[in-house]
């Protein structure tokens, strides 16, 4: 493809991403096609030939678009959200440009450099500990995922604490990427902790445990605290927690992967109290921040703990370049992509405060629509509601909720998940796609209590 073809097909590209941007409400949500479908509608066999990028995009149309649930609807509130909005496409788009492999800071200074910037910007931007700032001892690093950052966790923690018979714990609300990145690391042990009213984990049910395997000859090593669980929310206790993980030598791994956005707003910074006692955290800028999958940021109060588990440094990786952090040595692949263009431009595009206003919102009408649910009779409210998702369950049990978000989901006109609470089958309703408004919320609403008497 020549300068002139990429101008004149790249010119069109964005003008098709701009009028999905438009109208992308008018798309079922959901995608209504079967398994297999999207490889029955494709050739068996690849084109001997090149195709027109016309013909590509033909078919993008034609087979590609029926395929897709669209998470950028504003009336998509299932799961997480995983959101987009235009500067971090434009951020996306130039990172592919670009090419970089930003592996070592030889390789581009600027990815290595940028990326260390912007995360202690967004330290800043969420209050936490000097320690995990690059100034000081720790730093951050952008990761595809908070399942990586999760990973490169428990093998810094491993690292710290060398094998043989080694603990992790989590609550039994915590996200099974401890469980995964426990059995990548080969931990052989991990405790799912009981937990309290609110679903959030109980310290005093965590020193129990560690109690019992200390008693087994185990070594309890590392533990994972999360600031809004995916099931309802929950925010973990952190200086219980981290009081407990002090006393034992263990590293305290929080995850805040959607809800850690939350905390750019002051008044809802409470909910990392306790991360003075962390050794790491995560949060995802793809759920709630605006900017496009893949973007999780990782940071460490102790640098040389993660780079002490990741590094290592054949002949050819030796540039002689200095003092300078190679952030290959604080992830799991060597190659690294310029993800941190997109994050920038999301921030300089919105600004602290339009960030904090659009989280403001979003928790504005997650309250609003809780207070709907419990004023009405046929409906009750199942958990704790602090930010931007509500657990809502029909009176007439589980088989009635089930039956509505089965209808509901299957109308196209919204998108909403289920959790299992004590035992009680629940539609989870969450709030935080970049372009949802009130109006959304009320036409859910309206779709749901309307379902109810369907």
């Amino acid at each position: 493809m020549t300068p002139d073809e990429f101008r004149k097909q790249g010119a069109a590209l964005i003008e098709w991403i701009a009028r999905y941007m438009e109208d992308v409400e008018s798309y079922p949500v959901k995608s209504r096609l079967a398994p297999g479908d999207v490889r029955a509608a494709l050739p068996a066999h690849p084109p001997e030939t090149g195709e027109p990028f016309e013909a590509m995009m033909a078919d993008v149309d034609r087979i590609i678009m029926p395929g897709i649930t669209h998470w950028q609807s504003p009336a998509f509130h299932a799961y997480f959200p995983c959101n987009a909005s235009g500067p971090g496409i434009l951020g996306e788009l130039l990172s592919a440009g670009l090419g970089v492999q930003g592996m070592l800071w030889a390789t581009s200074p600027a990815c290595t450099e940028l990326e260390i910037h912007v995360l202690d910007w967004c330290a800043d931007m969420l209050g936490l500990p000097d320690a995990f700032r690059s100034t000081s001892t720790g730093g951050g690093v952008i990761q595809d995922s908070a399942s990586s950052a999760t990973l490169c966790a428990i093998l810094a923690a491993r690292e710290r604490a060398g094998k043989g018979g080694l603990v992790a714990y989590t609550s039994t609300q915590g996200h099974s990427s401890v469980q995964k990145g426990a059995r990548i690391a080969g931990i052989e042990h991990v405790r799912l902790i009981d937990v309290d009213a609110t679903y959030a984990m109980r310290p005093d049910a965590l020193e129990a445990a560690i109690a019992a395997d200390l008693a087994q000859g185990l070594r309890p090593f590392f533990v994972s605290a999360t600031v809004g669980t995916t099931s309802s929310n929950a925010m973990d206790p952190l200086p219980g927690i981290g009081a407990v993980a002090r006393a034992h030598g263990m590293w305290m791994h929080v995850d805040g992967a959607m809800s850690g956005t939350a905390a750019v707003c002051p008044e809802f910074r409470w909910i990392l109290d306790g991360m003075e006692r962390a050794d790491s955290f995560c949060f995802n800028p793809h759920k709630w921040m605006f900017t496009n999958f893949d973007c999780d940021c990782f940071w460490v109060a102790d640098r040389n703990a993660l780079v002490s588990a990741l590094g290592i440094l054949p002949e050819y990786l030796k540039t002689g370049a200095g003092e300078v952090l190679d952030l290959r040595d604080w992830q799991v692949p060597l190659g690294r992509r310029f993800r941190s263009l997109k994050l920038w431009f999301v921030i300089r595009h919105y600004g602290v405060e339009g960030i904090r206003h659009h989280i403001r919102e979003h928790v504005r009408l997650t309250q609003e629509f809780a207070d709907w649910a419990q004023a009405h009779p046929d409906w009750e409210v199942l958990a704790p509601h602090p930010l931007n998702l509500v657990c809502i369950a029909h009176r007439d049990g589980d088989d009635a909720t089930r039956r509505i978000l089965e209808r509901v989901n299957a109308s196209g006109r919204m998108y909403v998940s289920h959790t299992v609470l004590d035992g009680r089958y629940a539609i989870r309703m969450c709030i935080g796609q970049t372009h949802t408004t009130r109006d959304h919320v009320v036409r859910a609403w309206e779709q749901l209590s309307g379902t109810a008497g369907a």
